[in-house]
């Protein structure tokens, strides 16, 4: 039996830089091997893909009506879209190219940023709770943008040298863009945008850069698991032009052809849950490219620490019952880290009065 870790429900074991693995070695090692993955199905139709939202139509009274329909449908059928005409495309350009920049560094400096035990922020990866698990064909580096006073800035990278720079302006705009998409999924819901947007005042902010590097025996492994967010609401740029996000529809997964510029919206959990399940927290994974390494950033978007995680009364109320469990913060947390990652909203549906949890 390996050994297993007990922690803060977020921190990780420490495992091999992925990066370095893959310049070193021929044949996939057994532990990254995933043969359960294989059969499963991949959608081929180009022309089946996740909605695009205009925000600038959004913002536009004369196509307000027809973007917001449009992005309630998406909510509601995917949990997943692409924003455009976002507004962010400064702060995002930025990302990208520090971000590869720091990847690019020798292994040596990146470790100076390693994981510390218990903890998830730096360099690494996540949810590896026991030495015997199988694990995912990338690294990540996590850094907590907000609160601020939550930053352990020894994370903040000095290289390249505007990254703190960066790191500050992009973790402003995507607070920013959550909120407003958060008020106008309120709108959509039929509530009053504080309703959701209060809960965010405290705002927890989370930034996880990956890298997925090349794999020769791409079909044999997995970039990230399949898994829902354990959040309120995710904001993801691809840095390159290489694909790998893929989410679970109809029984199969759809690949997400990720636009220039634009971000990647998705559901969380917790929303799943305030929406008492109205708006979908959809399972996705990562595939790997056999020959080019893929590169993205997640930003995680979560409430205030006393925020409470039920379906809010006005949508109880309209839809006769709470199709939930109400659960504290540290207590879906503590479901989160048992299910490594995976998903949390269905463990806390209310079926036949009873819940799994």
């Amino acid at each position: 039996m390996g050994t297993e870790v007990e922690q803060d429900y977020f921190g990780s074991l420490p495992v091999p830089s992925v990066q370095d693995l893959s310049a070193k070695v021929e044949d996939v090692p057994d532990r990254y091997v995933r043969p359960e993955f294989e059969s499963e199905l991949v959608c081929t139709d180009a022309t089946f893909e996740i909605p695009v939202i205009d925000l600038s139509r959004i913002l536009d009274e004369e196509s307000r009506r027809e973007e917001m329909a449009k992005l309630h449908k998406a909510c509601e059928e995917w949990g997943f879209f692409q924003l455009i005409n976002h507004g962010s495309e400064e702060a995002v350009g930025r990302m990208k190219n520090d971000v590869e920049e720091f990847f690019k560094q020798p292994l040596e400096a990146k470790k100076a940023y390693a994981q510390k035990p218990n903890s998830a922020e730096g360099y690494g990866q996540a949810f590896v709770v026991s030495e015997d698990q199988k694990l995912d064909w990338g690294d990540m580096y996590f850094v907590r943008g907000l609160p601020a006073r939550v930053r352990n800035m020894s994370f903040w990278p000095e290289y390249p040298t505007t990254f703190r720079e960066t790191l500050e302006i992009y973790s402003s705009a995507v607070k920013g863009l959550a909120l407003q998409l958060l008020a106008l999924m309120a709108e959509n819901l039929g509530l009053e945008a504080e309703q959701l947007t209060s809960m965010f005042e405290d705002i927890s902010q989370a930034l996880r850069m990956n890298y997925y590097p090349p794999c020769p025996q791409a079909d044999k492994v997995v970039g990230i698991s399949p898994h829902s967010d354990a959040t309120g609401l995710t904001l993801l740029i691809q840095t390159n032009n290489v694909q790998g996000l893929q989410v679970r529809k109809n029984g199969m997964w759809i690949p997400v052809n990720a636009i220039p510029g634009g971000f990647i919206i998705n559901i969380g959990d917790l929303l799943e849950v305030w929406s008492n399940g109205k708006y979908k927290s959809i399972e996705h994974r990562v595939v790997v490219n056999p020959n080019k390494e893929r590169l993205s950033v997640a930003g995680f978007h979560g409430p205030n620490e006393d925020a409470i995680i039920g379906p809010l009364p006005d949508l109880v109320k309209k839809d006769g019952a709470a199709n939930y469990k109400s659960l504290d913060m540290k207590s879906f947390y503590k479901l989160n880290y048992k299910l490594e990652g995976k998903k949390h909203a269905n463990d806390m549906k209310v079926e036949n009065g009873t819940t799994k949890i």
